[in-house]
Protein backbone atom coordinates (compact mmCIF):
# COMPACT_ATOMS: atom_id res chain seq x y z
CA UNK A 1 0.00 0.00 0.00
CA UNK A 2 1.31 3.28 -0.81
CA UNK A 3 2.46 5.91 2.07
CA UNK A 4 0.46 8.48 0.85
CA UNK A 5 -2.93 6.45 0.90
CA UNK A 6 -1.73 4.78 4.29
CA UNK A 7 -1.31 8.22 5.90
CA UNK A 8 -4.85 9.08 4.63
CA UNK A 9 -6.46 5.90 5.77
CA UNK A 10 -5.32 6.39 9.15
CA UNK A 11 -6.52 9.94 9.22
CA UNK A 12 -9.63 9.43 7.79
CA UNK A 13 -10.57 5.89 10.11
CA UNK A 14 -9.95 8.18 13.20
CA UNK A 15 -11.89 11.14 12.43
CA UNK A 16 -15.02 10.05 9.80
CA UNK A 17 -17.27 9.42 12.76
CA UNK A 18 -16.38 12.49 14.82
CA UNK A 19 -17.11 14.36 10.71
CA UNK A 20 -20.39 12.82 10.52
CA UNK A 21 -21.80 13.98 13.76
CA UNK A 22 -20.78 17.53 12.92
CA UNK A 23 -22.21 17.11 9.33
CA UNK A 24 -25.03 16.00 10.77
CA UNK A 25 -25.40 18.56 13.20
CA UNK A 26 -24.79 21.50 10.43
CA UNK A 27 -27.47 19.90 7.63
CA UNK A 28 -30.10 17.61 9.84
CA UNK A 29 -30.14 15.45 7.19
CA UNK A 30 -28.70 11.70 7.18
CA UNK A 31 -28.11 11.66 3.25
CA UNK A 32 -26.93 15.04 3.52
CA UNK A 33 -24.10 14.95 6.25
CA UNK A 34 -23.12 11.32 4.46
CA UNK A 35 -22.82 13.60 0.93
CA UNK A 36 -20.80 15.92 2.64
CA UNK A 37 -18.23 13.56 4.66
CA UNK A 38 -17.78 11.63 1.36
CA UNK A 39 -16.77 15.36 -0.73
CA UNK A 40 -15.00 16.47 2.29
CA UNK A 41 -12.73 13.05 2.63
CA UNK A 42 -12.44 13.34 -1.56
CA UNK A 43 -11.60 16.85 -0.94
CA UNK A 44 -9.08 15.92 1.69
CA UNK A 45 -7.24 13.30 -0.71
CA UNK A 46 -6.58 15.15 -3.78
CA UNK A 47 -5.02 18.10 -1.06
CA UNK A 48 -3.64 15.09 0.98
CA UNK A 49 -0.34 17.16 0.43
CA UNK A 50 -0.83 20.27 1.24
CA UNK A 51 -1.52 18.98 5.16
CA UNK A 52 2.08 19.38 7.31
CA UNK A 53 1.48 18.49 10.59
CA UNK A 54 -1.09 15.50 11.34
CA UNK A 55 -1.95 16.77 14.73
CA UNK A 56 -3.75 19.57 12.43
CA UNK A 57 -5.79 16.67 10.61
CA UNK A 58 -9.11 17.26 12.47
CA UNK A 59 -9.19 20.98 12.29
CA UNK A 60 -8.24 21.02 8.36
CA UNK A 61 -10.60 18.22 7.48
CA UNK A 62 -13.52 20.77 9.81
CA UNK A 63 -12.48 23.36 7.89
CA UNK A 64 -13.24 21.60 4.69
CA UNK A 65 -16.38 20.15 5.92
CA UNK A 66 -17.37 23.68 6.76
CA UNK A 67 -16.74 24.77 3.38
CA UNK A 68 -18.38 22.15 1.39
CA UNK A 69 -21.68 22.84 3.34
CA UNK A 70 -21.62 26.10 2.95
CA UNK A 71 -20.57 25.63 -1.09
CA UNK A 72 -24.15 22.92 -0.73
CA UNK A 73 -26.57 25.65 0.56
CA UNK A 74 -25.41 28.30 -2.13
CA UNK A 75 -26.51 25.64 -4.86
CA UNK A 76 -29.39 25.30 -3.69
CA UNK A 77 -32.22 27.98 -5.01
CA UNK A 78 -35.08 26.76 -3.21
CA UNK A 79 -33.03 27.35 0.19
CA UNK A 80 -34.94 26.67 3.31
CA UNK A 81 -34.48 28.00 6.86
CA UNK A 82 -32.57 25.33 8.01
CA UNK A 83 -32.54 26.31 11.88
CA UNK A 84 -35.98 26.02 12.25
CA UNK A 85 -36.21 22.41 11.19
CA UNK A 86 -36.71 19.23 13.15
CA UNK A 87 -34.54 16.77 13.23
CA UNK A 88 -35.60 14.35 10.35
CA UNK A 89 -34.16 11.40 12.01
CA UNK A 90 -33.74 12.10 16.09
CA UNK A 91 -33.12 8.33 16.96
CA UNK A 92 -30.28 8.33 14.54
CA UNK A 93 -29.00 11.63 15.84
CA UNK A 94 -29.25 11.02 19.66
CA UNK A 95 -27.99 7.28 19.92
CA UNK A 96 -30.26 5.87 21.67
CA UNK A 97 -33.85 6.34 23.28
CA UNK A 98 -32.12 8.52 27.09
CA UNK A 99 -35.09 10.65 26.87
CA UNK A 100 -32.37 13.20 29.34
CA UNK A 101 -30.03 12.74 26.36
CA UNK A 102 -33.12 13.21 23.29
CA UNK A 103 -34.08 16.74 25.75
CA UNK A 104 -30.57 18.08 25.87
CA UNK A 105 -30.12 17.56 22.03
CA UNK A 106 -33.19 19.01 21.64
CA UNK A 107 -32.66 22.02 23.50
CA UNK A 108 -29.38 22.26 21.45
CA UNK A 109 -31.06 22.55 18.26
CA UNK A 110 -32.99 25.78 19.56
CA UNK A 111 -29.96 27.28 20.13
CA UNK A 112 -29.41 30.26 18.12
CA UNK A 113 -26.26 29.21 15.32
CA UNK A 114 -23.50 31.59 16.78
CA UNK A 115 -24.05 29.74 20.38
CA UNK A 116 -25.05 26.03 19.26
CA UNK A 117 -22.06 26.20 16.57
CA UNK A 118 -19.04 26.71 19.06
CA UNK A 119 -20.87 24.44 21.73
CA UNK A 120 -20.94 21.40 18.80
CA UNK A 121 -17.07 22.00 17.82
CA UNK A 122 -16.74 21.93 21.65
CA UNK A 123 -19.10 18.74 22.56
CA UNK A 124 -19.44 16.59 19.37
CA UNK A 125 -15.87 17.21 18.06
CA UNK A 126 -13.51 17.66 21.02
CA UNK A 127 -12.42 21.05 20.03
CA UNK A 128 -10.60 23.42 22.31
CA UNK A 129 -11.43 26.65 22.78
CA UNK A 130 -8.40 27.80 20.78
CA UNK A 131 -9.42 25.56 17.58
CA UNK A 132 -13.12 26.78 18.00
CA UNK A 133 -11.74 30.85 17.55
CA UNK A 134 -9.71 30.01 14.71
CA UNK A 135 -12.70 27.60 12.90
CA UNK A 136 -14.93 30.11 13.46
CA UNK A 137 -12.67 33.26 13.06
CA UNK A 138 -13.52 34.77 16.40
CA UNK A 139 -11.45 35.94 19.57
CA UNK A 140 -11.27 33.01 22.29
CA UNK A 141 -12.72 35.46 24.71
CA UNK A 142 -16.22 35.91 22.15
CA UNK A 143 -15.95 31.63 21.99
CA UNK A 144 -15.84 31.36 26.07
CA UNK A 145 -18.81 33.58 25.98
CA UNK A 146 -20.21 32.32 23.31
CA UNK A 147 -19.87 28.77 25.09
CA UNK A 148 -20.77 30.62 28.61
CA UNK A 149 -24.21 32.01 26.99
CA UNK A 150 -25.20 28.66 25.22
CA UNK A 151 -24.58 26.47 28.71
CA UNK A 152 -27.20 29.23 30.25
CA UNK A 153 -29.84 28.84 27.63
CA UNK A 154 -29.64 24.99 27.51
CA UNK A 155 -30.30 25.37 31.69
CA UNK A 156 -33.02 27.64 31.26
CA UNK A 157 -34.47 25.61 28.65
CA UNK A 158 -34.00 22.39 30.97
CA UNK A 159 -35.54 23.78 33.56
CA UNK A 160 -32.64 24.68 35.40
CA UNK A 161 -31.64 20.66 35.64
CA UNK A 162 -28.02 21.36 35.84
CA UNK A 163 -27.49 17.55 36.08
CA UNK A 164 -29.21 16.70 33.21
CA UNK A 165 -27.15 19.21 31.02
CA UNK A 166 -23.60 18.68 32.80
CA UNK A 167 -23.97 14.75 32.02
CA UNK A 168 -25.03 15.60 28.57
CA UNK A 169 -22.76 17.77 27.34
CA UNK A 170 -19.70 17.33 29.66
Amino acid sequence: MPVRQHRFEILARALVPSLYRYAYWLAREKTLAEDLVQETLLRAWRSLDQLRDEAAARQWLITILRREFARELSKRKDTVDIDGLALADSRASLGGDDTDLHDVRRAMQKLAPEYREPLVLQVLMGCSTEEIAEQLELTQATVLTRLFRARNQLREMLGGSAARLGEAIA
